[in-house]
């Protein structure tokens, strides 16, 4: 392929190098000579030979140089993992004892004859594959942790997560929206959220799209955004990180709550399909499993998971407006076994723990057409019908204790008409970390914020503040 560089205004030409050969094709290239260009995975020195694991973005290759080439073993005497290497090689078959069939590659290796380094690295801070080091380290080191095989798989599958969200919302007529992260007002009427100085008025980093989905189901009945949400929650969990993804849909001409249930169910069952299609083994990997999804999810009013609590565990819980993290530990385990589900909605939580926007229920008054869906132990996603009616709104708003002058602009959507309506939030970090079976969220977290991390070295603050 040609090299250029800007100069003056101009391209010029550097150099030209023959075609690279991704390393997934080399099988069609057996008695050829190739060019190929990777990072070093791994290094072996065995005699006058050394071995080279390379990696590109398609898989990996053994490169063996032979002390016999000096051309090739002066230009790879020196190489370490991490380096990135251009190589010129000729593909050949392995002799039948070294043939390793579960592997990509396992039956061919690149005899190195010339090539060039492209970038070296520095001494590495551990190994790559390690398992045994903390999560503080880990993070610490994040921009070189995030090339093991384990962070790959993880990130690989959220993204395959967030497609799968796309594809399945897009063909079921939703269209996609960007939701703005500045807001005037927070969208959940409540406290925690990032406020600063910049505009005419306070500002806020935005804890949901919520309002603008609602906006746009007036426009398209049917949308969806993902992106990222802001809260200012004061806590240091496994569970918790102030910024995080957020997978939204709103849906209008609903009859109650339960048709969002039945459109997520759908939703987890394509999503869980396609991981099933394409990433079979990195779950294995992984050592996790990809859940199946039951034709109908089942589901119980608060008030009935609570009476279950109590009844089987003893723990008096029925007169709390939550559940508590244990409980829904609980309540999943007892999902999983009893009814052969992974996972489990609970319905109707108190209208004093919902936004002002959810719906009560006119069978049940102080309840709300709402749920939250338990997975694995954790809550991944609230929902539920919302109130489309101007003036209930507008009392809910009241009843709430906030002044519904500060939402006249989200207002306008109800007073113009709207009709019954609802949909949800998955959070893309729980999801991704109970399915691929981590513990603590920020390792399903790409670059993880909290109260304490923004990219920056908690060890080494550690080791600065031992010396003091």
């Amino acid at each position: 392929m040609w090299s250029y560089r800007l100069k003056k205004g101009k391209f010029i030409i550097l150099k030209y190098m023959q075609n690279r050969i991704l390393i997934k094709d080399l099988k069609d290239y057996i008695g050829q000579e190739v060019t190929i260009a990777g990072v070093v995975d791994l290094r072996r020195d065995h005699g006058k030979l050394i071995f080279l694991d390379l990696r590109d973005r398609t898989g990996l290759v053994q490169v063996v140089v032979n002390k016999k080439n000096e051309q090739a073993y002066n230009a790879f005497e020196s190489v370490k993992s991490e380096w990135s290497l251009e190589i010129t090689g000729l593909i050949k078959k392995r002799s039948e004892n070294t043939i390793n069939e579960n592997i990509l590659n396992g039956d061919l290796e690149i005899e190195a004859l010339s090539g060039e380094i492209l970038s070296m690295a520095e001494e590495l801070p551990f190994e790559k594959e390690t398992q045994d080091i903390n999560l503080d380290t880990y993070l610490d080191y994040l921009p070189y942790a995030l090339r093991s095989q384990k962070a790959k798989n993880i990130f690989k599958i959220q993204a395959e997560v967030i497609k799968s969200f796309r594809d399945f919302l897009t063909s079921q007529d939703f269209v996609e929206i960007q939701a703005p992260k500045i807001i005037g007002e927070d969208a959940e009427g409540g406290a925690n959220t990032f406020t600063f100085d910049y505009f005419d008025s306070t500002a806020h980093l935005a804890q949901s799209p919520q309002f603008y989905k609602q906006i746009m189901v007036g426009v398209y009945e049917r949308v969806f955004t993902t992106g990222n949400a802001y809260r200012a929650e004061p806590h240091s969990t496994t569970r918790h990180i102030n910024e995080y993804t957020s997978l939204d849909f709103e849906m209008g001409f609903i009859k109650d709550h339960e048709e969002i249930m039945e459109m997520e169910t759908k939703l987890l069952a394509y999503i869980m399909g396609e991981l099933q299609k394409k990433y079979g083994p990195e779950f294995i990997c992984l050592n996790s499993t990809i859940p199946v999804v039951p034709e109908k999810i089942p589901f119980m009013t608060l008030k009935e998971a609570q009476e279950l609590i109590k009844k089987e565990t003893g723990e008096d819980c029925t007169n709390e407006p939550d559940l508590d993290p244990a409980h829904e530990r609980w309540l999943c385990e007892y999902s999983t076994q009893k009814l052969n589900s992974e996972f489990i909605f609970i319905t109707h939580y108190p209208v004093s723990k919902r936004p002002m926007y959810t719906y009560e229920d006119e069978n049940n008054p102080g309840l709300t057409k709402s749920f939250d869906l338990l997975f694995r132990g954790i809550e991944i996603t609230t929902g539920g019908q919302r109130i489309h009616d101007y003036a209930k709104l507008v009392k809910s708003i009241k009843n709430k204790d906030l002044d519904p002058e500060k939402f006249s602009y989200y207002l306008q959507t109800f007073k113009y008409g709207m009709p019954p309506h609802g949909g949800l939030a998955i959070g893309l970090e729980r999801l991704t970390a109970k399915l691929v079976g981590v513990e603590n969220i920020r390792e399903a977290t790409l670059f993880p914020r909290d109260m304490h991390r923004i990219d920056n070295l908690l060890t080494q603050e550690t080791k600065k503040s031992d010396k003091k």
